[in-house]
């Protein structure tokens, strides 16, 4: 029966805490794996969930897959956690249980000042030849390459990131001012996108494609009005054995293994 099946979910996301409610509600036991506070946060108020906030390298993921007995693994982690999806890719195969990947979709633009590069180091040389005052909204995890690229020892930086102790820490220890980090949570509105762009005097924006939920869309739209360039960091490369675009569609995967 579905309602037996136990689900190790990678989550940490806002779509990873609608996924989370939607596999309860469909009668799954689900236990969601977060790296941060914030993302247990996110996944509190979900009743009957459990909540694994350890941090597991690929060997301990494959324990607790083991001792706990999981009978699959759904992956709704962030787009560009490279990293925590290639594992969980290599535990499921190795502990020989099914692995889904729910991907949240890219959106397409049509702006001709956008430059993709395939990497945060190619971001900040490709930022560096556009402009002097670069604005960052690509999140806190890889500050430290954008703060110490040769590319950008000229350049003034602003960092957008989430308001947490963690995260202004780490901004803190980069040597990052108070003046060059704007520390909010969205959504942003175009509208307060374009104004924080403008009061920040960006000219050049560096951003992923991370879908509508994660603000790409506002960003982009924003850049357009003040016509400023935009940097994007194109999403890695990794094969998936089975790619979910829908909820619909990992509920379909799940009853069909």
């Amino acid at each position: 029966m579905v309602a037996s099946k136990k689900i190790f979910l990678i989550a940490g996301t806002e779509d990873g805490r609608k996924l989370a409610e939607f596999l309860l509600a469909n009668g799954f036991k689900v236990t969601a794996s977060v790296v941060s506070d914030y993302g247990r946060k996110l996944l509190e108020n979900c009743a009957g969930i459990k909540i694994n906030d350890r941090p597991l390298d690929e060997n301990e993921l494959e324990k607790i897959l083991r001792a706990e007995n999981f009978d699959m693994i759904v992956d709704a982690s962030h787009p560009y956690a490279k990293n925590i999806s290639e594992n969980a890719i290599s535990a499921a195969h190795t502990v020989k249980i099914p692995y889904i990947r729910y991907e949240r979709a890219e959106i397409s633009f049509e702006y001709e000042k956008i430059f993709p590069v395939d990497s945060y180091e190619a971001a900040a040389i490709k930022a560096a030849q556009l402009g002097k005052n670069i604005f960052l909204t690509t999140g806190s995890r890889n500050l430290k390459i954008f703060v110490e690229s040769p590319a950008l020892k000229d350049c003034n930086l602003t960092v957008r990131v989430l308001p947490t102790a963690e995260v202004l820490a780490q901004c803190e220890s980069l040597g990052l001012t108070p003046k060059q980090i704007f520390a909010m949570q969205g959504a942003f509105s175009t509208e307060l996108n374009a104004e924080i762009f403008k009061h920040a005097g960006a000219e050049v924006i560096v951003t992923k494609n991370s879908g509508k939920i994660g603000g790409a869309d506002t960003k982009i739209a924003a850049a357009k009005i003040l016509n400023l360039p935009v940097v994007m960091i194109n999403r890695p490369k990794i094969f998936y054995p089975n790619l979910a675009k829908t909820f619909d569609e990992i509920l379909s995967m799940l009853k069909n293994f």
